[in-house]
């Protein structure tokens, strides 16, 4: 299996916190993390991107040397770590911890030789030092509470700058870096500091919606950019055009400003929004491109000449992947994602090209936890905001064909002729067009998964207690069988061949049981392989291949006839376990898995 494409999660966003972006002195890439990730993402082609897994810990800032040479990369434990570029592997060349606790931002200098380091440590908020030995050339005090920012010029002689909760800026000269005064004319939380490309200013910025400029050489204050106010809101990121003429600020008033910095006023005004997630935390001028970034995680290419007109918009979960589904419409392949919600839950992708979007209205409040398609052309999901809903995949939600169940869904399957299986805590529910019909409570086991064969006249239900009873579907009520499948505690996952001829189950033992229903459900096939629990089985369009994918990050594709084939997708999303499975043709497998990311692999047999 290789995989053709992938698309990458985007920005871990957090109310309130800045995100801070890393520029690549050539131009070409941009940087940012998520979770315990760096990406580096091509700002031309934002398909294409690396990932970079090898931070114990939540990454949460990584910046480029200027040389172009090396990565800087820092998360809440205080390490950073500095890495090459220009291999595949991103070998490791030094690891330091300056302080314990959280790296907020990272700064070099221009011979790419030193590093600034701020954060919240344990009673130090900073440090800079040589990054190949990591010997302290300075002392960044004068601050009493954490260090947001850190920026330093780029010119000799070498000034440092930093900004702070404790609503204050300093600055300091160097090397070795000495403090020389405090900036006191904020009145909140200083949020971001940033020097010009020609060294001849810095500004500051914070959540009292001021920008502030400085003499990037003496530090004196010069003025300010918009009078009294930047923007409405608190400002929580700035970034300078490589002219050094104009900078562009990104503010919770859900608004990017671009400013003319010599004659202090803002050009240009771009509206993101009106909702709470279109709240801007983060920008970058590089090159020609304005980029910002929203609370939702979205990344924003801003034209500064159509301000009313993003140029475009790269969507896509900040958030774990919890399903998946495909679906061919007009001879066009679509894959549709279930995640929290950041605005929205749920997302449609071309398998084609990976291009995709959020699904407009109201959707689910909490996480989306399975995804199937009916009949009617319908998205079927359940959520763990207890509701059932039905969305025409003509991408709107509608707020009437929502359903509140008793209790929370964990599972939900559909068959021919509008019928829909909800398996709930403690309860199973049977709906046929989007309606409640018939319900199973007092069951004396705990259900965890369901299935109905294609017939629409069986249903299957796994129980934490490794068994899976079959129940009669007739006329709108379930009827119980007598008949019980045995599989080790607890059936994981389980899912029909399309054709009607088998049932694949997953269990608690690490293996993949394959029951032939023809012949009363005799066991066909075992498959021995994960070193953990398979989570997710999904079969293939041809009937005679299925994928499994468990907590061992492994994926699996097995076929029915011999037990001892396989293919073997090890470390499919690196270091995260894929959550769900779901074939385009048969030879096309999409995953998705808990580091946000859906990939589309080939699978040539």
């Amino acid at each position: 299996g290789w995989s053709p494409y992938e698309v990458t999660c985007l920005p871990q966003m957090e109310r309130g916190v800045a995100k801070v972006i890393g520029g690549d002195p050539k131009g070409n890439n941009f940087l940012y993390t998520n979770g315990k990730s760096v990406i580096i993402r091509n700002i031309e082609n934002p398909a294409i991107a690396e990932i970079y897994t090898e931070h114990g810990h939540q990454v949460t800032v990584a910046k480029y040397a200027p040389s172009g040479f090396y990565i800087a990369s820092g998360d809440v434990a205080g390490k950073i770590r500095i890495w090459d570029t220009t291999q595949k592997e991103h070998l490791l060349k030094y690891e330091y911890t300056p302080f314990s606790g959280k790296i907020k931002d990272i700064a070099w200098t221009e011979d790419s030789k030193r590093l600034a380091v701020v954060g919240e440590g344990r009673g130090k908020f900073g440090a800079v030092f040589l990054w190949d030995t990591g010997s302290s050339v300075g002392d960044v005090s004068g601050h009493s509470k954490l260090i947001n920012s850190v920026d330093i010029r780029q010119q000799r002689p070498y000034r440092l700058a930093t900004a702070s909760d404790d609503t204050c800026g300093c600055f300091f000269e160097g090397p070795p870096f000495k403090f020389k005064f405090t900036i006191k004319e904020h009145n909140q939380f200083v949020n971001c500091v940033r020097f010009s490309p020609d060294g001849n200013h810095f500004v500051t910025a914070g959540a009292d919606g001021q920008i502030l400029v400085f003499d990037g050489k003496t530090g004196e204050r010069i003025g300010s950019l918009g009078g009294e106010k930047a923007h409405k809101g608190g400002i929580y990121a700035v970034s300078w055009s490589p002219d050094s003429a104009q900078l562009i600020s990104a503010s919770g008033d859900k608004t990017v400003k671009l400013w003319d910095v010599g004659t202090g006023t803002s050009v240009t005004t771009f509206d993101m929004g009106t909702d709470v997630t279109d709240q801007q935390l983060g920008c970058l001028w590089q090159k020609d491109h304005l980029v910002s970034i929203s609370l939702s995680g979205y990344i924003n290419y801003l034209d500064k000449n159509k301000p009313d007109r993003l140029i475009r918009v790269i969507k896509g979960h900040s958030k774990a992947i919890q399903c998946l589904t495909v679906h061919k419409r007009d001879g066009k392949s679509y894959i549709y994602s279930g995640s929290f919600p950041q605005p929205s839950a749920s997302h449609y992708w071309d398998a084609d090209t990976g291009d995709n979007d959020c699904f407009l209205g109201k959707g689910h409040t909490n996480q989306v936890t399975k995804m199937v398609i009916n009949d009617s052309e319908e998205l079927v999901t359940c959520s763990m905001d207890d509701t059932l809903r039905y969305t025409n995949i003509k991408k709107e939600y509608s707020a009437s064909d929502v359903l509140k169940m008793d209790f929370q869904p964990k599972s939900v399957s559909v068959a021919v002729g509008g019928v829909s299986l909800a398996v709930c805590i403690g309860q199973v529910v049977l709906l046929k067009d989007k309606k409640k019909v018939f319900t199973l409570d007092n069951l004396g086991f705990e259900p965890e998964t369901g299935a109905i064969h294609p017939s629409g006249t069986t249903v299957a239900v796994g129980g934490s207690d490794g068994k899976i009873r079959l129940y009669s579907l007739q006329s709108n009520t379930l009827k119980d069988e007598g008949k019980i499948l045995v599989v080790q505690e607890p059936v994981t996952d389980m899912s029909f061949s399309n054709d009607g001829a088998y049932l694949a189950v997953g269990d608690g033992m690490k293996v993949v049981t394959v029951f032939s229903v023809a012949d009363n459900y005799v066991v066909k096939n075992q498959y021995h392989g994960h070193h953990a629990r398979p989570v997710t089985l999904a079969w293939s369009p041809d009937n005679e291949h299925f994928a499994s994918a468990g907590m061992d990050m492994m994926v699996y594709v097995w076929t029915v006839q011999d037990s001892e084939w396989r293919i073997k997708i090890a470390d499919a999303h690196r270091l995260h376990h894929v959550s769900a499975l779901a074939w385009i043709d048969p030879h096309t497998l999409v995953t998705t898995s808990h580091d946000a990311s859906v990939k589309v692999w080939t699978i040539l047999f």
